[in-house]
């Protein structure tokens, strides 16, 4: 049995030389998941990313500003001229898109998509209550598309 790799150039141009003659078509599988990772090629220019910018668990209120210390969460992200403001109770989250335009929104985990709710004409949408863990929410609407960053909302 010859040494891996082989000492000799000739000899390992011979083997990489038969090895791509009999491969054969590639596997089904291997061409979707092909097709599928470059369908992601562009997705940076397609999706803005909205960072955090107000948390009311780690920040402080704005002067002026009364609220009852109940067990709500305020959380404002941004992504240049959009803003996805959502508040967290028990009973599920809700939120509004700024510029107020209809769509969709999806919550997922790092698993996937979780639930998938409609975004009414002035921005607002509900969905029920968060799972434990990160939470990312993609929000699409006829004029742009933004995900939020991942933040764990338990």
């Amino acid at each position: 049995m010859e040494p891996w790799p082989p000492v000799d150039d000739d000899v390992l141009l011979s083997e990489l030389g038969e090895a791509l003659r009999a491969s054969g078509p590639p596997p089904e599988e291997f061409l979707t998941a092909a097709y599928a990772a470059f369908a992601w090629r562009t997705i940076d220019s397609e999706l803005a990313i909205a960072e955090l910018t107000f948390d009311s668990a780690c920040d402080a209120e704005p002067a002026g500003l009364t609220r009852s210390a109940g067990s709500t969460r305020t959380l404002a992200f941004h992504a240049g001229p959009v803003v996805v403001a959502i508040e967290v109770t028990g009973n599920g989250i809700v939120g509004q898109l700024s510029p107020a335009r209809g769509g969709r929104v999806v919550a997922r985990t790092g698993h996937g998509p979780y639930e998938e709710v409609a975004v009414d004409p002035v921005g607002f949408f509900s969905l029920g209550p968060p799972p434990s863990g990160p939470v990312q929410l993609h929000a699409r609407t006829p004029e742009y598309a933004v995900a939020t960053a991942w933040v764990s909302l338990r």
